[in-house]
């Protein structure tokens, strides 16, 4: 994967599949969204790593209804 930047973010590409990305909300505070997940972190590379965080764990959990 390969972070790219974005009008006012990053975006994480894995090839041309979108796995998730980083807003700037205000000042100093980052919203982020992956993997269906997403949440608010107070700097950039904080947020950069839960992106990723999500992404990793999105492939390890089971799903409820199918496992």
């Amino acid at each position: 994967p390969v972070w790219e930047r974005a009008y006012r973010g990053h975006v994480l590409w894995l090839g041309k599949t979108k796995l998730g990305k980083v807003s700037l909300l205000e000042k100093e505070r980052y919203g982020w969204e992956a993997a269906g997940r997403a949440g608010v972190a107070e700097d950039l590379d904080k947020a950069k790593k839960a992106v990723e965080y999500a992404v990793l764990i999105a492939d390890k959990q089971r799903d409820l209804f199918n496992g």
